[in-house]
């Protein structure tokens, strides 16, 4: 194994270094003193826990903050989120992305009704046996909702504590990730394990920063930093060199009869499952091609208009598109399995479409070209 894999060899399973010690009064002193206010905060629920933190999941803090209250508003409680239309759902979820999250808080939701009689459980090992429902967010809601001692392990805390142990490892590896979770979990006091689970988050959010130098001056667990002493906080945590995303070239048309516009339902399984887009192909097609994608759907073009270039990212993927307003005549119902044609008001109120389309979403509230 190379250096770079190795990294620090310590064992933190046991019991952690004489140290660090002193580094959970710190965190949760600090912590209490500098909290941000957040809507998840200023009430504590398992509920409200819960969906926080998979809200939180891949996207910025204030990003989530709009859509929280208005997403309990929505469901208030386990059992309305079981028997949700997935419609709703997944409009309420409208960008906030990453729409599996979605999906499986439901199906957590229906499994909580029935294994645990409605009530999200309070252990580690049955949190963590939920579908959606990974290490970090069953440390996440039992910790902070339920005052349980357990480590609630994310990016933040990750690289906190690289800093802190001057960890020189890949911090994606599953040994040294363990081996920094388990000091994490011997660290966590009795008396307040939720205060120090979410002071290591606040710390990396707010002091220890990610991809920018730390804000060593204003840390609180400064004195006990290796990663300070050293010199070489800045440089931590070591992350391998990710994959590179596969670019994939895809034609989207937006069909528009009058104030109607052509929707089709991705499948079940899949990238962006079961959500509502523009009708859209694999390939860069000329217009030509793209009526006579719009004539197999059994409508007829009336007339073309080129659209800007869009791009998206996904994590695995980057999408780079084209497309075409392509207005069509009066259609003759019904439309192919899968596809509606909502009024424009309609769509925009009630359809999910992912952000992946906004470039093209946004060009629904423009007056139509005339023909």
């Amino acid at each position: 194994m190379s250096d770079r894999n190795r990294g620090n060899a310590g064992d933190f399973s046991d019991r952690p270094p004489a140290i660090f010690a002193s580094l959970p009064a710190l965190i949760v002193d600090w912590y209490r003193k500098n909290r941000r206010r957040l809507p998840w905060r200023e009430t504590v629920s398992p509920y409200r826990t819960l969906i926080s933190e998979i809200m939180l999941q891949q996207t910025r803090v204030e990003a989530v903050k709009p859509y929280f209250d208005r997403f309990l508003s929505l469901f208030p409680d386990v059992a309305a989120l079981a028997c949700a239309d997935d419609d709703l759902l997944y409009k309420a979820w409208e960008g906030l992305g990453y729409y599996s999250r979605a999906r499986n808080l439901k199906k957590c939701a229906r499994e909580i009704v029935d294994r645990f009689g409605g009530v999200i459980p309070s252990s580690y090992s049955d949190l963590l046996s939920l579908p959606g429902i990974g290490p970090y967010t069953a440390g996440a809601v039992a910790a902070f909702a339920y005052g349980e001692p357990v480590a609630a392990v994310d990016g933040n805390v990750l690289r906190v504590t690289a800093r802190i142990t001057a960890e020189t490892g890949d911090v994606l590896l599953p040994a040294v990730k363990n081996r920094l979770t388990a000091l994490v979990s011997s660290l966590v006091p009795d008396d307040a394990p939720g205060d120090f689970g979410q002071g290591l988050i606040e710390l990396g959010a707010l002091i220890c920063l990610p991809n920018r130098p730390p804000k060593c001056d204003l840390c609180p667990v400064r004195a006990l930093c290796q990663g300070y002493e050293k010199r070489i906080a800045g440089t931590l945590p070591v992350r391998g060199k990710k994959a590179e995303r596969k670019r994939d070239r895809r034609t989207v048309l937006v069909v528009r009869s009058g104030t109607r516009t052509l929707l089709h339902k991705r499948p079940a399984r899949g990238l962006l499952a079961g959500l509502w887009e523009f009708p859209n192909f694999s390939g860069g097609f000329s217009e030509k091609e793209a009526l006579d994608a719009v004539r197999a759907f059994g409508l007829e073009p009336l007339r073309v208009v080129p659209l800007e270039p869009s791009k998206h990212l996904f994590t695995h993927i980057e999408w780079q598109m084209t497309g075409y307003l392509i207005l069509v005549g009066e259609p003759d119902l019904p439309l192919p399995d899968g596809f509606v044609m909502p009024e424009t008001e309609d769509l925009l109120s009630r359809y999910a479409i992912p952000s992946a389309f906004s470039a093209y979403t946004r060009r629904l509230r423009e007056p139509l070209p005339r023909q």
